[in-house]
């Protein structure tokens, strides 16, 4: 099962695959925000094109699980994305994939310049991966509602 991962930022989407298997996940490229709409085609176009059968949205909810205008862009952003894409749309919880990913390229020695060129697409497979090791499809969970502990 192919999956694209999505990691939603002000300035930035990164965008994650797995290979075909649905085994790993791998960065794929970092998108420049521009317009809701623009963005939403781009990432359709990507989901048509590389035959994706899922695309999994990060959901940067708060640490005591609610959710604040970062979390609600996503839903939003997910809500809009559902309506031009004929694969499940996903929301995943992702709290502290971007800090993570930060520290994963600083641990491998990744120069500042080139982590934040990087970053949004790291943190894009780091939810991928996640989501690809938890494997909710299989829980028979409704479309949109799945969500890491739900």
């Amino acid at each position: 099962m192919r999956i694209l991962g999505l990691d939603l930022g002000e300035r930035r989407i990164g965008i994650a695959l797995s290979d075909p298997t649905g085994t790993l996940a791998v960065p794929l490229l970092t998108i420049s925000h521009t317009a809701l709409r623009r963005d939403l085609a781009e990432v359709a176009h990507l989901a048509k094109t590389r035959r994706v059968e899922r695309i999994v949205v990060g959901w940067p909810r708060n640490m005591d699980g609610t959710s604040g205008p970062a979390a609600r862009k996503a839903e939003a952003f997910a809500r809009a994305l559902r309506e031009m894409v004929d694969v499940p749309v996903d929301l995943w919880d992702e709290r502290l994939s971007t800090a993570a990913a930060d520290r994963s390229l600083i641990e491998a020695g990744a120069r500042r310049e080139h982590r934040r060129a990087v970053r949004d697409r790291v943190a894009a497979a780091l939810i991928v991966q996640t989501y690809l090791e938890a494997r909710p499809w299989e829980r028979d969970a409704p479309a949109g509602e799945t969500g890491k502990g739900v």
